[in-house]
């Protein structure tokens, strides 16, 4: 009944029916971005993939492409910034353990502790940033994306993007420093 040349019609319809086929079609680039983001977190991952799918259904007036490549692109928007929000709240609420590559088994625990209490510091500064600014911190620091990727995700030249770095940069070095 759905295909890639309709189920958009029928979606911004709201037309329920529609759903089977968009998690059938998508669930699988969804997971993807989610389990990146929030890696070894399954109970995490299953909650963000429910409250992206339900974020899509609830906010489908906001999506104003005509292709099945459009809604991709929206998806992979939505799904991200929804997995960093989760990954946000966790590192906030220390839910989640520090990933491997940035803590070591050769560290001893003392320094573990340290490296976590930095961390925190870290985010309670990156809180402090405007909003498109701690999503760029995130994504270029946190999660190893290219300013060209980023500029396309927030719809920002690169230029922008790395203006920002360079700012949000300074900001933070006055923080820390007390500058």
């Amino acid at each position: 009944m759905f295909d890639e040349s309709n189920f958009i019609i029928y979606f911004k319809k709201g037309d329920e029916r529609v759903l089977d086929y968009i998690v059938n079609q998508y669930l699988g680039i969804i997971k993807t971005i989610t389990t990146k983001i929030l890696y070894n977190n399954k109970e995490d991952i299953e909650e963000c993939i429910n409250d992206i799918f339900f974020s899509i259904w609830k906010n489908r007036n906001k999506f104003y492409g005509n292709s099945a490549l459009d809604f991709k692109k929206w998806i992979f928007k939505v799904s991200k910034f929804k997995a960093i929000d989760y990954y946000r709240k966790n590192i906030k609420n220390n839910v989640i353990e520090t990933n491997d590559s940035l803590v070591s088994n050769s560290f001893l625990p003392e320094e573990s502790v340290i490296l976590k209490e930095e961390q925190k510091e870290i985010f309670k500064i990156l809180d402090e940033l405007k909003d498109v600014d701690r999503k760029i911190f995130i994504m270029k620091y946190y999660l190893g994306m290219k300013s060209e990727s980023i500029s396309r995700i927030l719809n920002l030249t690169p230029s922008a993007v790395d203006n920002r770095v360079y700012r949000g940069k300074k900001f933070l070095k006055d923080k820390i420093l007390g500058s």
